[in-house]
């Protein structure tokens, strides 16, 4: 909707400049210069618009959920940090280039779930 308001407004004000400049001929028209600022108005209230929903669309954001499906048999009530030991849960995974990352909150070690192989 925001191309269309835009290609709208450029096409508005092209003409409304030509219908301006056409107003200053030979035979001078008052009545299009008028016009002609009403088509320009018109067009530069289009882009104004056109903005406005721009921002709207950014305001409202995307909500975007990320599940995580660990590899093998993991059990994260036994999960626990490969540096420190200490305890993770599930909050500790993350995404991160489309792999699973643990970040530790006890020691910040960050490092990739890796799969054991199942045999």
């Amino acid at each position: 909707m925001k191309v269309i308001a835009t290609i709208a407004a450029i096409i508005l004000i092209f003409f409304g400049v030509l219908i301006i400049w056409g107003a200053f001929d030979a035979t001078p028209q008052p009545e299009w210069i008028c016009m002609g600022s009403i088509f320009v108005l018109i067009g530069f209230g289009l882009i104004w618009l056109a903005q406005r929903m721009g921002k709207k669309d950014a305001e409202a954001g995307q909500n975007v959920s990320v599940n995580i499906d660990l590899p093998g048999e993991v059990n994260l009530e036994t999960m626990q940090c490969q540096a420190c030991g200490g305890s993770l849960t599930s909050n500790n995974i993350k995404m991160v280039a489309g792999a699973p990352m643990v970040v530790c909150p006890y020691c910040d070690t960050s490092y990739q779930v890796t799969e054991e192989p199942k045999w």
